[in-house]
């Protein structure tokens, strides 16, 4: 295996490059190698970036009828996995190719993604996560999000050692700081790619035969989400904070449209509905997403309870951003207390989640019995959107201040707080509260249970003190990209309603939109996206190879 460096040649060539260093184009190139292919690998980032985003995910992963899920009772199929995708999916009836994948993608998922893993040194925690079960539209059925051991930092690392020590490592050669610009092409045959170096600015070009899309999707550019913005939600939020990739900016969806690939739902997005500044950012409106706590109150931005229901998380995130962006104004409060926050806070992601990520088993199970007061307390010493009062009046004040405005009336807020805390009081039997019934029924599961407060009242002055949360809409997944077929080529755009593969072309992970230019529809069941990047990634290199899939 060749790093290039600094004054390493301009051209290059290959039986396939790869463009983009995040899972799925290492997954790509590492199945490539089995296949003795000569693989260029290029990334935008620094190497010691190399795995992308992945590096940061918390890392869960959407898997059908697994051991994992059997030892544990839960009963999972194909055929309630598919009922609960196409639900939560809502396909259009144009929507072919992303049907398609979706069925693919759940038929392979577990054989080919999950033992494939397995095989090459990744585990999972043996409680399986229930997430996005569905709030008016049914979701996961059953718990399928799999956590990584590890977190996603361990998926990356690992991979990135099967890679530099393959066996055929010799025929790799990763290119760091390298920006592609172009999929060249000559008589509409594809020959290669080009751009420029990030570091001295210098071009350079890679020739070969097949060119493999492995760059991310849109998140990493506000101004391209706020451009496909769901026309239904309005305008967008006028803070939108990046909780993607720096480098996920579309760039390679644009050199596909030049050459004739279909781009599609691009205003298919999965963003989230809690993001915080991060106090130490890695780019520009860099923004962290908040796990919400279950027993807060989620305000709107006067401090009003969301109607007709309140919301809660862990449910349906596409609901809670639709939500959110109905308002005038569209961000969002979490009120609560030190007791619920050293309980239920968390934050998605490797490094607020070093426990599991550095698979310190005493400190993580440390951490469920006494919550997490370390990680609370960091984030109200350096994130400027938590706010701390030992009275609701004077919380309210410093939820004012931190906007420069008086848009929270404080008998408002006290009245919210006071409702729900009453509604708590009157006890179990007679609870009234939709909030109250959601933390009930998820205290049933043990996933949850651990991790949730039994009917925690706000304003309780044994749990102060008081804290409010300013939260805003984070960018995070594209679910639309470059459409596919089911070998992950390329497909161009419609003549008469007919499309073919561009031969020698092809898109992975995000970049096709996880398969199919959007194999989610408008909702994602959760854990598909790194699960989504494997697969993908395997049906190319397959294809490309002229190869069988195998577990």
């Amino acid at each position: 295996m060749r790093v290039a460096g600094v004054m390493a040649g301009r051209d290059y060539q290959a039986d396939v490059v790869v463009v983009g260093g995040g899972i799925a184009g290492i997954v790509t190139a590492l199945e490539l190698l089995n296949a003795n292919q000569r693989v260029v690998l290029l990334d935008r980032d620094e190497a010691s970036a190399f795995g992308g985003l992945a590096n940061w995910a918390f890392g869960g992963m959407f898997f059908v009828n697994t051991p994992v899920q059997r030892k544990t009772g839960i009963r999972d199929s194909i055929d309630l996995a598919t009922r609960d995708w196409y639900s939560f999916a809502e396909f259009s009836d144009d929507e072919v190719w992303g049907r398609r994948w979706a069925d693919q993608f759940i038929h392979l998922a577990t054989d080919h993604g999950y033992q494939w893993l397995k095989q090459h040194g990744i585990s999972f925690f043996p409680v399986v996560n229930w997430v996005e079960r569905g709030m008016f539209t049914p979701g996961n059925s059953v718990p399928r999000f799999h956590l990584l051991w590890g977190t996603g930092h361990a998926l990356a690392q690992t991979m990135i050692k099967h890679l530099k020590g393959h066996k055929n490592a010799n025929n790799l050669r990763l290119l760091f700081q390298h920006r592609v610009l172009d999929v060249d092409t000559e008589n509409h045959t594809i020959k290669g790619v080009s751009g420029v170096r990030e570091d001295d600015g210098t071009p350079f070009t890679v020739a070969a035969d097949v060119v493999v899309i492995a760059a991310g999707g849109l998140g990493g550019s506000i101004q391209r989400v706020k451009e496909n913005w769901y026309k239904d939600w309005g305008t967008p939020p006028e803070t939108l904070l990046n909780g993607s990739h720096q480098y996920a900016i579309g760039d390679l969806h644009d050199a596909a449209e030049r050459i004739n690939g279909n781009v599609v739902n691009l205003d298919k997005q999965w963003n989230y509905a809690a993001g915080v500044h991060a106090p130490n950012p890695r780019m520009p409106n860099h923004g962290l997403s908040l796990v919400p706590a279950k027993s807060a109150l989620w305000l709107n931005h006067r401090g009003q309870r969301f109607k007709p229901i309140p919301l809660v998380t862990a449910f349906d995130t596409r609901y809670l951003v639709e939500r959110i962006c109905a308002e005038e104004v569209k961000f969002s409060w979490h009120v609560l207390n030190m007791k619920i926050a050293k309980k239920e806070f968390a934050i998605s992601g490797s490094e607020h989640n070093t426990a599991i990520r550095d698979k310190k088993l005493f400190q993580f199970l440390k951490t469920i019995l006494l919550g997490n007061k370390k990680l609370v307390d960091d984030m109200l010493a350096n994130c400027h959107d938590f706010v701390v009062a030992d009275t609701l009046d004077a919380l309210v004040e410093r939820m004012n201040a931190l906007e420069g405005n008086k848009a929270i009336d404080p008998e408002v807020l006290n009245d919210a707080v006071n409702a729900y805390d009453q509604n708590i009081d009157r006890g179990p039997t007679f609870h009234n509260d939709d909030q109250l019934r959601r933390i009930a029924q998820a205290r049933k599961y043990r996933g949850d249970k651990m991790r949730t407060c039994k009917f925690q009242k706000i304003n309780d002055k044994k749990a102060l003190p008081l804290i409010a949360i300013r939260v805003f809409i984070l960018s995070r997944k594209s679910l639309g990209g470059i459409q596919t077929d089911l070998e992950s080529r390329v497909l161009s755009k419609a003549v008469d309603g007919q499309q073919s593969p561009i031969e020698g072309l092809y898109a992975v992970g995000e970049a096709a939109g996880f398969g199919g230019g959007g194999m989610h529809g408008l909702r994602a069941l959760e854990g598909t996206f790194l699960s989504g990047c494997i697969i993908t990634a395997r049906v190319a290199a397959k294809s490309i190879t002229g190869s069988k899939l195998s577990a």
